[in-house]
């Protein structure tokens, strides 16, 4: 391991550490309101809030894509963390069904099954980039304890959503600092075998997922047949199919 390796491995730990340690000093994060109100709730075919369940089918159709790749051995992997992309894919798929769920019965307890597969397909996704640019064994060795705290994020705050003291400061954790720390992995580990671009890709494509879900009414306002939340969804299973089409084995 390199000297700037090291210092990105100290860098990492340090980021990490000051995120744990300013989310206790942070005020409990409660569940907005406002968070589950979609500007656009038109019912079609007696399923409400059509076009925001309708606009999940992509998460399930990239995710049986990818478990036919990876039954084929089509997807240019090591063998040894193929299972993180099955557990992966398998997150992907349950957001289908998750996400259809809450926005067609909006609850904090349908929005748990929502946040629930996100969970599985953060944490997979970060124990993946760690195996394959920093070390494999490390990602591999990481991967329980990462899908443990995703988990307890969600099941502390909707236990805590049953008592009036929900708190989504964990839940925040676990989705955000992924996506800020996978850059700095990807820019300072270098790897022969590893093309860092369908990683880059997905990190463009979930933000522009989240710039959509945030001017969802805006969006609705402009477009009048589809909203910014909708279009989240579309975007963010589209991001994912780029990942995987870019990790295809290519012939040679």
């Amino acid at each position: 391991m390199t000297n700037p390796q090291k210092l990105s491995i100290k860098t990492i730990m340090l980021i990490s550490l000051l995120a744990f340690i300013a989310m206790f000093f942070q005020a409990p994060i409660p569940q907005s309101i406002e968070y589950q109100s979609f500007v656009d709730g038109r019912t079609i075919f007696e399923i409400v809030n059509f076009y925001n369940v309708a606009s999940n089918l992509p998460f399930l159709l990239v995710g049986l894509y990818v478990i036919v790749l990876l039954k084929d051995n089509k997807l240019d992997i090591n063998p040894k963390i193929k299972h993180l992309y099955y557990i992966m894919s398998f997150g992907v798929i349950m957001v289908f069904f998750g996400s259809s769920y809450f926005h067609f019965e909006i609850n904090n307890k349908t929005l748990f099954f929502d946040r629930l597969p996100m969970v599985i397909v953060f944490m997979s996704l970060f124990s993946i980039v760690i195996s394959e640019f920093v070390d494999l064994k490390i990602g591999k060795k990481l991967f329980p304890f990462l899908l443990a705290i995703g988990l307890i994020s969600i099941i502390y705050w909707i236990i805590g959503e049953s008592y009036g003291v929900g708190d989504l400061r964990l839940y925040a954790l676990v989705q955000f600092l992924p996506m800020l720390l996978i850059p700095i992995i990807l820019l300072t580990f270098k790897s022969q075998s590893k093309n860092p671009t369908p990683y880059w890709y997905l990190l463009v494509s979930y933000i522009l997922a989240k710039i959509f879900e945030h001017f969802d009414a805006q969006v609705f306002e402009v477009l009048s047949v589809i909203s910014g939340h909708s279009i989240k969804h579309i975007i963010a299973a589209f991001g994912l199919l780029i990942f995987y089409s870019l990790k295809r084995k290519r012939l040679r």
